[in-house]
């Protein structure tokens, strides 16, 4: 097996990755071709081979230099695809994001092995949109982390097989431990008896951070000891990216200081520890204006903890509303602080909606993940 992932950095898509290759079993050979980085560090940590890949970094927002940069990109990316899976006798090529599965569409095409392309992001409403639905028509195979991503990218005449496979959460790692809710607040210097959001996730306009600010501020008259973590950084920062995620970080911190909450918002940065953050947490919060799957949704059922999130995209096939957790519509702050209030004052509700979140958390575990992963590369090394 060949792994392309066009980034070097790491997000969801790239941890999602790394926890299927790390349950894959001794009969799969991966090697993992990426651009330098933390990616490649973290495959190697699996003892897996990574082989070096240009790094694209191009959007789907027609521009005149970075739209004709980028197609470079994924041209010279699909030879050495070609060439990577020759040299590695690939049987198949997973294409860990659209990105990278334009490239290895394209190297099928030109003789490499079959595709499968792992849809992890929505397309949006570009010029362009139709032009990649058209390149990815060289796939044998698209893999959507939800129902909602799947058709975001729509069905069309030439277009292959998709099927949805959920994200998994490794359940071992992401295990409440009894009583480590006061310990974990006291490692991040917080008052074990104030009520505790946060965010977790990279910083981008669409993971609507800003709302979640916003919510703080609307809770803290009747909360005035709340506080709000925001972990993650903007990890996408190149100019030809969609959104301008390192200006986005810097209206962040001017909103917080413009609301008076320099005290209660914490930026985090990025960790590793989400776990024992978690621990901390009293409700998390997901609040993008739209969410192709949500890995931290099932990390924070995982751990028990309430999550309240978007009703557009993934969260709304994870979530039972007023079940295991909350679904609200995005951008509406007031809303959002109304009934994150409501839970804050019923921890009875928030206790047992904990502990249902972990039941239907156990249905996501890795195993079952890898297994269903394997079944579409059987279907596809089968048709071909």
């Amino acid at each position: 097996m060949l792994y392309a992932s066009h980034t070097g950095q790491i997000s969801g898509g790239e941890r999602s990755l790394l926890d299927l290759l790390a349950g894959l079993p001794k009969e799969v050979v991966p090697t993992v071709a990426c651009p330098p980085g933390r990616m490649a560090e973290a495959v190697k940590r699996l003892g897996i081979t990574v082989a070096a890949l240009p790094e694209t970094d191009g959007s789907l927002r027609i521009h005149p230099w970075y739209t004709t940069r980028a197609f470079f990109q994924v041209a010279g990316s699909a030879l050495r695809l070609r060439y990577l899976a020759k040299r590695t006798h690939a049987e198949l090529i997973h294409a860990n994001s659209i990105r990278a599965g334009l490239a290895a569409s394209l190297a099928s095409r030109a003789g490499g092995p079959p595709v499968v392309v792992h849809l992890r992001d929505c397309l949006p409403a570009s010029p362009l949109a139709d032009v990649t639905r058209g390149v990815l028509a060289g796939a044998s195979m698209l893999i959507a982390n939800s129902r909602y991503t799947a058709c975001s990218f729509g069905i069309h005449r030439g277009s292959p097989p998709i099927t949805t496979i959920y994200n998994s959460v490794d359940l071992e790692r992401f295990k409440p431990a009894a009583g480590s809710n006061a310990e974990a607040r006291g490692r991040l210097g917080l008052d074990p008896a104030g009520p505790v959001l946060a965010v977790i996730g990279q910083l981008a306009p669409w993971k609507a951070q800003d709302d979640a600010i916003r919510c703080l501020g609307r809770l803290q008259a009747e909360w005035p000891a709340a506080n709000l973590l925001i972990v993650g950084k903007a990890v996408f920062r190149s100019k030809a990216t969609r959104y301008d995620n390192v200006g986005y970080v810097e209206a962040l911190k001017r909103l917080t200081a413009d609301l008076g909450l320099e005290k209660a918002v914490h930026f985090l940065g990025e960790r590793e520890d989400i776990p024992e953050i978690l621990s901390a947490v009293d409700i998390l919060l997901v609040p993008s204006w739209r969410e192709p799957f949500g890995r931290s949704v099932i990390e924070a059922m995982a751990m028990r903890v309430p999550v309240v999130a978007t009703d557009v995209g993934g969260p709304a096939e994870l979530i039972t509303q007023g079940v295991d957790g909350l679904l609200l519509p995005p951008r509406n702050p007031s809303l959002w602080a109304r009934e994150v209030g409501g839970l804050l004052s019923q921890p009875r509700l928030r206790a047992e909606m904990g502990r249902r979140a972990r039941a239907t958390a156990d249905g996501f575990g890795r195993s079952e993940h890898v297994t269903r992963v394997l079944r579409a590369y059987q279907e596809v090394l089968v048709a071909n």
